[in-house]
C-alpha cells in the first residue's frame, strides 16, 4: 500500500468509513445513504455531494472500484486496497474504544 494512500484515509472521516464499510457489497450511491441511516438510527445522514465527492475519490485512489449499472444509478464494489485500508481503521477504532475502557493494547 503507498504511503500516501495510507496518510490520506487513515484515520478515516466517519462519513469515509461508512461509505466503504457498506461497499463490502456492492451498492449505489442512494443505497449507501439508506444503508448508513439504517445503521446509525438517523444519526448520521450524507448529503448527495459528499457521497457522490467520496465515491469519485475513492474510485480514484483505488479503494472502490465500479460493479455493475442498476436502473442508470452505478454500483460500486471494495477493492482488496480498500479492504487493506478499512481493516486499519477498523482496528484503530477498536483500539480506541479500548483504550477509552482502561483496556490497554500496547502493538
Amino acid at each position: 500500500m503507498e504511503e500516501r494512500i495510507r496518510r490520506i484515509y487513515v484515520p478515516m472521516t466517519e462519513t469515509g468509513f461508512y461509505i466503504l464499510f457498506c461497499l463490502q457489497t456492492p451498492q449505489h450511491g442512494y443505497g449507501i445513504g439508506q444503508q448508513v441511516k439504517q445503521m446509525t438510527g438517523n444519526a448520521v445522514a450524507i448529503s448527495p455531494g459528499t457521497m457522490y465527492g467520496t465515491l469519485s475519490k475513492m474510485e480514484k485512489d483505488g479503494l472502490i472500484s465500479f460493479y455493475a449499472e442498476e436502473e442508470k444509478r452505478k454500483l460500486y464494489q471494495i477493492t482488496s486496497l480498500g479492504r487493506e485500508i478499512l481493516a486499519l481503521e477498523i482496528s484503530r477504532i477498536e483500539r480506541l474504544y479500548k483504550n477509552s475502557k482502561g483496556e490497554y493494547l500496547y502493538e
